[in-house]
Order: C-alpha cells, then sequence, then structure tokens
C-alpha cells in the first residue's frame, strides 16, 4: 500500500508539472473566438486520471492551475473557469475506465469526458468568465470580435452556443484522440514496471 501511494503521488507530481508547463503553449485557432487558445495541459491530467485514478487527475487540473495563477492575465477567473473545465473533463472519464479496464472503457469515459466538460463549459463561462472578462473588455466589444470569427456570433448566449462549447467539444476530441495513442506505450512507466509488455487499455472490445 505505502508502494502504492508513492507510486501514485509520483505520477501526479511528474503530471502536474508537465501539466503546468504545457499549459503556456498556447495556440490560437482561427476558427474561433479570439480569446480561446488551445493548450494540450489537459493530456497529462487525463493520462494521470487513468494512471492512478480519477481524483489524482483532478488534483493535476488543480495544481497545474495554481501555479498558472501566479502569472495570470485574467484576475484569476480564467485558471478558475478551466479547472472546472477540466475536472469535469477528467472525472467521469477516469471513472469509467476504472470500472471498465478496457480500451472499449477508456473510449466511452472519454467520450463522456468530453461531454461533460463541453456542458460545465457553458456554466463556466456564462457565470465566470464572461463576466470577469467583461470587466477588462466590454462585453459587446468581446462578442463584436468573436464574431470575426463566426459570423453566428450575435450575443453572450450565441458566443457560448456557437463559439465556446465547439472549442470544447473540439479540444475534448483532440486530447482523447492523443490519449488513446499514447497511453498504452506510456503505462508500464506509470506503473514502474518498465518491462511489462501488458497495457492497461486492454485491446479487446
Amino acid at each position: 500500500m505505502k508502494n502504492s501511494r508513492i507510486r501514485k503521488l509520483s505520477v501526479t507530481a511528474v503530471m502536474s508539472a508537465l501539466a503546468a508547463i504545457l499549459m503556456y503553449i498556447e495556440t490560437p485557432m482561427p476558427f474561433f473566438p479570439f480569446f480561446l487558445k488551445l493548450d494540450p495541459s489537459d493530456l497529462p491530467a487525463i493520462i494521470c486520471s487513468f494512471a492512478v485514478g480519477p481524483l489524482w487527475g483532478v488534483g493535476v487540473q488543480l495544481f497545474k492551475n495554481i501555479i498558472h495563477a501566479l502569472s495570470t492575465q485574467t484576475m484569476i477567473a480564467g485558471e478558475i473557469a478551466n479547472f472546472f473545465v477540466g475536472a469535469a473533463f477528467v472525472l467521469p472519464a477516469g471513472i469509467v475506465y476504472n470500472i471498465l479496464h478496457t480500451k472499449k472503457g477508456a473510449v466511452i469515459g472519454l467520450i463522456a469526458g468530453t461531454v461533460t466538460m463541453a456542458l460545465t463549459g457553458i456554466f463556466t463561462n456564462l457565470y465566470i468568465t464572461l463576466p470577469v472578462y467583461s470587466l477588462l473588455m466590454p462585453i459587446e466589444d468581446i462578442i463584436k470580435k468573436a464574431a470575426n470569427a463566426n459570423s453566428l456570433i450575435k450575443d453572450k448566449i450565441s458566443l457560448i452556443i456557437y463559439g465556446i462549447t465547439p472549442f470544447n467539444l473540439f479540444k475534448g476530441i483532440l486530447i482523447s484522440t492523443v490519449t488513446l495513442l499514447v497511453y498504452k506505450p506510456l503505462s508500464p512507466i506509470l506503473h514502474f514496471n518498465v518491462k511489462s509488455r501488458n497495457a492497461d487499455i486492454n485491446e479487446k472490445n
């Protein structure tokens, strides 16, 4: 039990540090509102959630946002929203995978996580991110600039429906795809068994 806890703490610490670094690698997406930037920091969190448990994956989301908050440009609103959205992704995905420990379980979990993340993003942006952003820039200007990327955006609700939600779905699908590609090769290392030929994601459906 002691060795297992040490492994979980070690994996979580490494993934938290990696996620914090990756959170600074932001890529603007031309088809989405200007303030939405893609970063790969959810990847270490979901890998941790699969490898050692969903709550540990949530811990990675928490630690990376605490670190990023030290240099925040969003009055911490961006980090708070990122935590809730990220936790909504890794928690259900990890729970499903821990119950159904197969490749099929991983896929189902990632789909559930992506949908939950998109739904959570609606509320975090409606009640956290956009209200705070409107203190930095008038909401009318935010909507106007966002409409340059998508003409369907007319007001705050359409911004969330046609701009933010598709972005979160796109991000979830992308992170899920990469997770399915890299988790199997990483699994022996994450379980401190580099000689193991068995991965946690079973190829059998």
